[in-house]
């Protein structure tokens, strides 16, 4: 395996491995909550730049078998791919932005809350998530390569199974506050507006959508000098 993968398996590891299982808990309890998340954080933040620099090494050398197509995405797919990733990226802001019972650091002080579902936790109460996910679906359809596959499929799969993770804990931690918060809300992005326990509220979100729609640009701006692929484009 070359740097790229051993830097995505060690990434997908510590998170599904460690942070979506009972050693999880573990580590807490020997070293404490505070200095779990610091390492946590630090382990993540050097893998991810590994695994940046990995994949540049990778895109770089075109006799790597990982830039070897797996499939070959038809161009009329550019089009729901580009909304899947501009939706996806615009939720994970709006949950980053969203003070809540699923985000790390506010998950005592908001479930305590009169109405802890507000804003984008209406839409879902794992909006990150889901917004990786859904980034990372849009990456699917566009891309065929072996290592689009390998990294957006693990990366996709990582984060939903970190949702059911988090609702695990928070069920765990404070069974009957998280009880109430999963009356009206849920996993699955608009579910719980569908089935009539919650409502859309534009006012609560649009600042935020906002912010996430100019994250979204930026990035697709940058994306062909990042990433060496234009973001717009449709291939030919």
């Amino acid at each position: 395996m070359n740097t790229f993968t051993w830097a995505l398996v060690g990434f997908v590891l510590i998170h599904v491995g460690v942070s979506a299982t009972g050693l999880r808990a573990a580590l807490v309890r020997r070293i404490g909550e505070g200095p779990y998340r610091g390492v946590f954080s630090l382990a993540s933040l050097a893998l991810l730049v590994w695994m940046i620099s990995g994949y540049r090494q990778m895109r770089a050398d075109p006799f790597d078998p990982f830039n070897n197509a797996m499939w070959a995405p038809p161009p009329w797919l550019h089009w729901p791919a580009l909304v899947l990733v501009l939706f996806g990226v615009t939720l994970a802001v709006a949950g980053l932005l969203t003070p809540g019972p699923t985000l790390a650091g506010f998950e005592k002080r908001a479930l305590a809350q009169a109405e802890p579902a507000r804003g984008v936790l209406r839409i879902t109460r794992n909006p990150f998530l889901w917004g990786v996910s859904f980034w990372a679906a849009g990456h699917l359809l566009a891309n065929g390569e072996r290592f689009a596959v390998m990294l957006f499929g693990a990366l996709g799969l990582m984060v939903l199974i970190g949702a059911r993770s988090i609702d695990r804990k928070g069920r765990a931690r404070d069974p009957e506050a998280w009880a109430r918060f999963e009356e009206t809300t849920s996993n699955f992005p608009f579910a719980a507006i569908a089935q009539g326990r919650n409502t859309l509220r534009i006012g609560e979100i649009w600042w935020r959508v906002l912010i996430g729609l100019l994250a979204a640009a930026a990035i697709a701006m940058f994306h062909q000098s990042l990433f060496g692929v234009s973001a717009l484009s449709a291939p030919p």
